[in-house]
């Protein structure tokens, strides 16, 4: 066989194994504008309808004390990550049934990706 067939064929068995999906390179700055959209409910470094996302990469979902979380997200064993992130924003009512976040997500995987890189970059924990 080819080496760019066998390359092919290997890149495409790995995107099935891994769930059929390659996460795309997120633009922060369009990310940052497509985030407004979120800060109805939340912000960056206080909590408001929704927790804030100061320190998310690696935080538990359920996890910022005093928030008055649904029992579904506190009990969701969710370690916030890119991954993790991703199939939230897809379909949150999805990913965690019973939560209260009302949010009927981002269908764009373009979106996401782009507000994915833009919380990496504005919640880091300094």
């Amino acid at each position: 066989m080819d080496t760019r067939w066998s390359c092919a064929l290997a890149t495409l068995l790995a995107a099935s194994l891994a769930g059929g999906t390659t996460q795309a390179a997120g633009d922060p700055k369009r990310g940052a504008e497509i985030y407004q959209r979120c800060q109805l409910c939340h912000s960056i470094t206080t909590d408001d309808t929704g927790p804030h996302h100061a320190g998310l990469f690696g935080r538990k979902a359920g996890s910022v004390p005093g928030f008055p979380y649904s029992d579904a997200m506190r009990n969701s064993g969710i370690v916030w990550s890119e991954t993790t992130l991703e199939m939230f924003l897809r379909n949150p009512q999805a990913y965690v049934p019973g939560t209260r976040m009302t949010f009927t997500g981002l269908p764009d995987p373009q979106d996401r990706a782009d507000v994915i890189a833009y919380l990496k970059k504005a919640t880091m924990v300094k």
